[in-house]
């Protein structure tokens, strides 16, 4: 299983200058805990999550999303996926074809193929 076999392809994203109080309105309203922080050319600038919200002091987006963005391609395995979602400890990528963005994946988009019995190998990471 792949990253587009996988992803949401509605991406929300939000703005650098979205204010904190719009952007957690904006989380809770589409029941999604985090976002890809667009420029104004739309390249992804960042990512901002719910708890960058509650760890991290600002007005506006700029000030609290993480500036590294780790995204993954379209053809990227579920195993490379989960890898890089464990090392980094964070819960979802963008999706990129290029400079830009086509979906993205949650660790929930993970478990949802799971529950759906789709086939998804797995090898277990284990930190040490």
């Amino acid at each position: 299983m792949i990253a587009k076999d996988l992803m949401t392809r509605d991406v929300i994203t939000v703005s650098s200058t979205t204010t904190v109080k719009k952007l957690a309105m904006m989380l809770i309203k589409n029941q999604i805990s985090g976002a890809p922080v667009a420029g104004k050319n739309g390249k992804i600038v960042g990512v901002v999550s719910e708890a960058d919200i509650v760890s991290k002091k600002g007005k506006d987006v700029r000030a609290i999303m993480t500036k590294q963005v780790i995204s993954v391609a379209e053809h990227d395995s579920v195993e490379k996926i989960a890898q890089l979602m464990t090392t980094h400890r964070i819960k979802r990528l963008p999706v990129m074809r290029g400079d830009k963005i086509v979906g993205i994946v949650s660790r929930a988009d993970i478990v949802s193929a799971i529950a759906l019995g789709k086939h998804v190998g797995l090898t277990p990471v284990y930190n040490l």
